[in-house]
């Protein structure tokens, strides 16, 4: 180990892409060229998004859509298409749609990306872009009698949400029947918990068969994005990310650390790196011992025993990063450059009691093989139920422990490396049963393999000379990035890919700030999983996602 404090930087990657290839290949769609800080960025016409997206799929291999950042400047509406390879994230690219100020329209790219019909929702419903040949180009996350699009610049957010009282009517109906139809409306949700949170499934059934299964989500809208665009890159956003994912959230911090670092061109000390893993581990696991056991619950009702005991388990976790953080569920403990502090005091009595837990963990995953997945009725409901096939789960923008049940070998601790993991010795895991039954044996395993990494994690917090322990980097007091700065980057959270954009203006706030939620093209894919089986099968399928509404709606 040097005898200087190193640092690590975990932004600018060198990509293996051939920029003027992927000119040559795009032509005369191409009106202009940008570049980001994570990737190059084509500027297209705006009614030829499909084909653009087309060729750079089909010809140049960019089969997964990350997100779509919809955004207001001065003179022009914006839609960014951030494209990457599952096969390699490293290599990516943006489209950049402009489209006019006075009627923001653009063609859509959902008949390319099944992601891009949610994506390209979100940015209509609170930006007002209109996508041509959308399927379905509804408001998703407001009511459809919203008056306005919260994001836009000039929104009157004191002007009153004023509809006529026939569209207030009450939309629940007494029941009824049609003559010619042999199908039946059914309601699931909004209530909580059973649908993992206050999601809305509009469910048609088949007799027991189900027939369609709409996602209604919203109901946990926070206005998330707009209120880091309201707060300081170095203090006051922080705090935010904690709130999004509340299952497993220390990897939301870092995700914003890794955009607003590679934004700032921030280093971070190798020390720092350490203690990041480790408490994202950590956090990992809390995410996973909650899975597993609010899926036991829906799938036989199981709320003494598996529920109870996955719980105890997340709970010694939590105990671990409360004395870590100061905090049980909202740790704000990462900074920009680092962490907020070491280890506490004394720290061997911390490093014993996370290898107590790592060392109990085994005999406890056993319990729950023995309990949950050599289960004869867990096996029946789970096996072949929820099917996802691996590339409609590509196309989905599916990513996370839902991918790689599918045999999708997707991960960004490996595929485009940050903190210590390229450091480490673990596993990606992946199972190819693209069933229910499949990403609960990702989750358990991943358990394992999170313990792992925690562990060497902590012999490696032991061994670390004293002189050597620098916690952050010198960051400046007020973080003013240059204007126009614009960069994507994403974490492995534990639900999936979890991705910010910005763009800075020189200010010290963000001009665009934009989360990229996994549960939320993760649920997108549901529909695709539940057609065609059983009401029961829908519940065990929406709780195979893992999804938190609080990451849905943002």
């Amino acid at each position: 180990m040097s005898t200087e404090p190193t640092v690590q930087r975990e932004g600018r990657q060198i990509h293996s892409t051939d920029h003027d290839a992927l000119a040559n290949l795009l032509g005369d769609l191409v009106v202009g060229r940008e570049t980001h800080l994570n990737a190059e960025g084509f500027v297209v016409r705006a009614d030829q998004v499909e084909e653009a997206l087309g060729r750079l799929k089909q010809q140049a291999g960019f089969d997964h859509l990350s997100s779509v950042t919809a955004q207001e400047y001065g003179d022009r509406f914006e839609s960014i298409y951030h494209l990457k390879k599952y096969a390699d994230p490293t290599q990516e690219v943006s489209v950049v749609v402009p489209t006019r100020h006075d009627d923001p329209r653009s063609q859509s790219g959902s008949a390319v990306f099944d992601t891009a019909n949610w994506h390209e929702r979100e940015a209509y419903d609170l930006m007002g872009i209109r996508y041509d040949d959308h399927p379905d180009l509804r408001r998703i996350l407001l009511p459809e009698t919203w008056q306005g699009h919260p994001l836009r610049q000039d929104y009157d957010k004191e002007q009153p949400q004023v509809v006529t009282f026939r569209e207030h009517a009450n939309p629940l109906k007494e029941d009824h029947r049609e003559d010619d139809s042999d199908t039946m409306f059914i309601n699931v949700g909004p209530h909580h918990p059973a649908t993992h949170g206050v999601l809305h499934l509009k469910t048609v059934l088949d007799g027991e068969t189900v027939a369609d299964v709409e996602p209604d989500i919203g109901y946990l809208h926070r206005c998330e994005e707009q209120m880091c665009e309201q707060s300081t890159y170095r203090h006051q956003i922080m705090p935010y990310p904690d709130r999004w994912d509340y299952t497993a959230n220390m990897t939301n911090e870092w995700a914003y650390a890794r955009a607003a670092e590679d934004l700032a061109d921030l280093d971070v000390p190798e020390y720092a790196q350490v203690l990041r893993t480790l408490g994202v581990e950590l956090s990992r696991m809390t995410g996973h011992f909650l899975a597993l056991g609010t899926f036991a619950l829906d799938v036989y009702g199981d709320f003494t025993a598996i529920f109870q005991y996955a719980f105890r388990d997340r709970e010694i976790a939590q105990n671990i990063l409360e004395d870590l953080t100061g905090q049980r569920m909202m740790y704000n403990y990462f900074r920009l450059g680092g962490v907020a502090w070491d280890v506490p005091e004394p720290s061997e009595e911390f490093y014993e009691k996370v290898r107590d837990f790592l060392d109990e963990l085994p005999a406890k995953l056993e319990e729950y093989h023995n309990l949950v997945t050599g289960n004869e009725i867990f096996q029946i409901r789970c096996i072949d139920t929820g099917v996802l096939e691996p590339e409609v789960a590509k196309s989905y923008g599916v990513t996370g422990p839902v991918a790689r049940g599918s045999g999708v070998d997707y991960d960004l601790r490996r595929d485009d490396p940050y903190g210590y993991y390229p450091e480490l010795d673990w596993d990606v895991v992946t199972e190819d049963g693209c069933d229910n039954y499949s990403r609960v044996l990702v989750r358990m395993q991943e358990v394992e393999e999170s313990a792992k990494i925690v562990g060497q994690c902590i012999d490696l917090l032991e061994d670390w000379p004293d002189d050597e322990r620098t916690l952050q980097s010198n960051v400046p007091r007020t973080l003013k990035p240059d204007p126009d700065t614009e960069t994507y980057k994403a974490v492995e959270a534990a639900k999936g890919e979890l991705g910010i954009y910005i763009r800075s203006d020189g200010t010290d706030t963000p001009a665009r700030f934009k989360i990229r939620s996994p549960c939320f093209s993760n649920l997108q894919a549901l529909p695709e999983m539940s057609n065609g089986e059983y009401i029961p099968d829908l519940i065990a399928s929406l709780g195979s996602l893992d999804i938190v509404l609080g990451s849905v709606d943002r």
